[in-house]
């Protein structure tokens, strides 16, 4: 079956992350067993832990997707860490000037006042825009000149990261505020959070609308590459260039189209950040969102279910660790960068399972 050739490896890698994990906390001197209890135990417990999961995994399934539609134009997006600060900070922006000002407020002159109902679809579709933009000029360098995306990307970030702390540090922060963010947004481009609609879960818990929008993002993400004439193109230039070309599809305008897609999916990230949690723009608040997006992309076989899925486990780890950090006596939270980082070894190394399958029979049932 095709599901089971899509899920088996990648669940073998985390199962088989999790073994050597053990053996070093064995070494280390902690009991596996009580660790992984901590580890996944307090990510699933109700209401704190499921809840502070869910809204860590809304950014991670925001940059997945972004990395995955790149993936498959056969494009490397290592640029989705500064399409999502530019995009944040565009949300920011536009919720400072176009919103009811904060009564506590008086740093930032509005332009003109709008209503909630128009307010956050602006600050949602301002953070969506940046980030395709941000993420369209790698693709169109690459289009037009042949530059390759990664160095691109990469440079962009470095470029965007230092252009808004200037911004924030000479323009948008409060006089006097110690902490280098900006003035605050507008109360009326807050998105609700869902302790709001959900009997027993605090709305002290920052999990807020822009879930339900990572959702709608994986199923707009899979209509568009699997049921549309775009996606198919996108994917076939992805596959083989040269067939694709053949066949009457421009490539430049696939590669192009590809990264600002992706650019804009990173950019969903601020409307998590500004609307949904901070309701300003924070400088450095991305905790390597837009890198680890890379490898929810690869756990997930750049499939928006896979994604959703890989974020919602690095997002365990991500919450269990700090449990394990503060109660277990040698191992730290550095055990959730190690385990992430073992499953894209294993992701990467498929090989080594397929000689055990085969003599199994496991993939000949499965007809790989």
């Amino acid at each position: 079956m095709k599901l089971f050739k899509e899920i088996l490896f990648p669940l073998i890698a985390v199962v088989a992350a999790f073994i050597v994990g053990g053996i070093v906390i064995l070494i280390i001197g902690d009991s596996p067993i009580q660790t992984y209890k901590l580890l996944l135990g307090s990510a699933f417990s109700w209401p704190d832990g499921i809840g502070y999961t869910l809204f860590n995994a809304t950014p991670l399934i925001f940059t997945g997707l972004a990395v995955a539609v790149a993936f498959r134009c056969g494009l490397l997006n290592i640029g989705a860490e500064g399409q999502l600060y530019v995009a944040a900070f565009a949300a920011a922006w536009v919720g400072m000037k176009f919103g009811a000002p904060d009564p506590g407020n008086t740093f930032v002159s509005q332009i003109v006042h709008l209503p909630g109902i128009v307010l956050v679809p602006l600050c949602c579709i301002a953070a969506i825009v940046a980030g395709a933009i941000w993420g369209g000029i790698p693709g169109l360098l690459k289009a037009k000149f042949g530059s390759h995306e990664v160095i691109n990307t990469i440079m962009l970030n470095f470029i965007a990261v230092a252009l808004l702390s200037y911004f924030t540090q000479y323009h948008y922060k409060v006089p006097g505020d110690p902490i280098m963010q900006t003035a605050p947004t507008s109360p009326s481009s807050n998105l609700a959070h869902l302790g709001k609609f959900i009997p027993g879960l605090p709305a002290r818990i920052p999990l807020n609308l822009a879930f339900i929008l990572a959702i709608v993002a994986c199923i707009l993400v899979y209509i568009f590459l699997w049921k549309t004439k775009w996606g198919y193109e996108m994917r076939a230039t992805g596959a083989n260039p040269s067939a694709a070309e053949y066949g009457g599809i421009s490539i430049r305008k696939q590669i192009i189209l590809a990264m600002a897609i992706s650019g804009g999916l990173a950019g969903m990230v601020g409307i998590n950040e500004v609307l949904g949690y901070r309701h300003r723009y924070y400088d450095g608040f991305s905790a390597n969102y837009g890198f680890v997006g890379i490898a929810v992309a690869l756990l997930g076989r750049n499939h928006p279910v896979g994604v959703f899925l890989a974020a919602i486990l690095f997002a365990i780890l991500l919450r269990g660790g700090i449990f394990v950090d503060a109660f277990t006596m040698h191992v730290s939270k550095d055990i959730v960068d190690m385990l992430q980082g073992i499953v894209i070894v294993f992701v990467a190394a498929e090989a080594i399972f397929r000689g055990p399958l085969k003599q199994f029979g496991l993939l000949k049932k499965a007809k790989v």
